[in-house]
């Protein structure tokens, strides 16, 4: 009877990897079958290969592609991250028509995105810094300000840049953030709030007509700091005109020769400068400062829109300081998602 159970018992199927083994076998030989010895798996796929080949030429060259015809580089850019996602799209048509060709192919893209972004897929955030900082577009149309405010102030910043203020929404902000920040400033649409002194207070001509950017020193325990707050303007996709961002390129080199003849040593860049990192339009200011998400953030770090982010605009960027770590905060009220930064302002050690 012993033997017989035991032989019952082997007889459904064995042990469990062996049972997985199988059924892995089966699998792969169903995928296989009609490559084996079939001479077209060269010859077919060749428009899938061909569509691989571009979208690596695309990425590869990004920085190359004209803006004269609707700034199509800075929109390519822009959402350059996001063309990763046609990689396993060509992958598995690769495998639909059973093409060695294409799925070779389909390397390329796939080595030319993990190159330009491989380093965002890691976590490269630290514990140390000694001033925490935060950037938010709080939307002009902010149905909640002083729950906004408050959110922003929760997070532990020591110093807060808004953007996007109004007229009627600056008293709110104001006494909402008065128990956490004794000293705050603003200057048009932008304002900053720090719990350390503001001194040099005043606004930056990014050549708009209207004041969108500032400028303060902070003295923060370990020294002083110069900080700007941006917001450069809005950039439109429209079907007659392309990417229209004159002159949001026009304020970002403004604003980029400020930066560069700023007398202080340490700087910190907060705002919404509608405009990613590797946006060419903004050279003029990312050439010199370094983004504290790229540098010390996890993952890609995206702002806007809150709903569904899909491009980081919104930055926090540094020039003599290190950043310790980056991240975003919760949504609020805002069509942007706040941003935050730990920074290590005396470097000395």
């Amino acid at each position: 009877m012993a033997q017989q159970a035991y032989m019952e018992e082997t007889d459904n199927g064995g042990s469990g990897p062996e049972r997985q083994s199988s059924r892995f076998r089966r699998l792969l030989d169903r995928l296989l079958t009609g490559w084996r010895g079939d001479p077209r798996i060269w010859r077919r796929g060749l428009v899938v290969a061909a569509l691989a080949l571009v979208l690596a030429l695309v990425m590869l060259v990004h920085s190359r592609i004209p803006n004269r015809i609707g700034n199509l580089g800075s929109l390519i850019e822009t959402f350059l991250p996001w063309l990763g996602l046609f990689v396993p799209v060509l992958l598995v048509l690769g495998v639909v028509r059973k093409s060695v060709t294409a799925l070779v192919a389909v390397l390329l893209p796939a080595i030319v995105w993990l190159n330009l972004f491989g380093g965002l897929l890691t976590d490269k955030t630290g514990s140390g810094g000694d001033l925490t900082v935060a950037t938010h577009n709080v939307n002009a149309d902010n149905p909640d300000p002083s729950g906004t405010a408050r959110d922003v102030a929760a997070s532990g910043a020591d110093v807060v840049a808004l953007e996007e203020l109004t007229a009627g929404a600056v008293p709110t902000y104001e006494k909402a953030l008065a128990a956490t920040y004794k000293y705050h400033s603003v200057q048009g649409t932008v304002g900053l709030w720090s719990k350390y002194p503001l001194t040099g207070v005043g606004p930056v001509d990014i050549k708009l007509g209207w004041t969108r950017a500032m400028r303060a020193t902070v003295a923060t325990p370990e020294g002083q700091l110069a900080v700007y707050v941006a917001h450069l303007p809005s950039v439109r996709v429209k079907m007659e005109a392309g990417f229209t961002a004159r002159q949001r390129d026009k304020s970002a080199d403004a604003l980029g020769e400020a930066i560069a003849d700023e007398p202080l040593q340490r700087i910190v860049l907060l705002g919404d400068l509608n405009g990613t990192m590797n946006d060419r339009a903004l050279n003029a200011v990312t050439s010199q400062m370094r983004s504290t998400q790229g540098a010390a953030g996890s993952g890609f770090g995206f702002s806007w829109p809150a709903s569904f982010p899909m491009a980081r605009i919104d930055q926090i960027l540094v020039k003599g300081v290190e950043p310790e770590s980056s991240w975003t905060l919760p949504e609020t009220g805002s069509d942007h998602l706040p941003l935050a930064a730990r920074v290590k302002v005396d470097t000395s050690s």
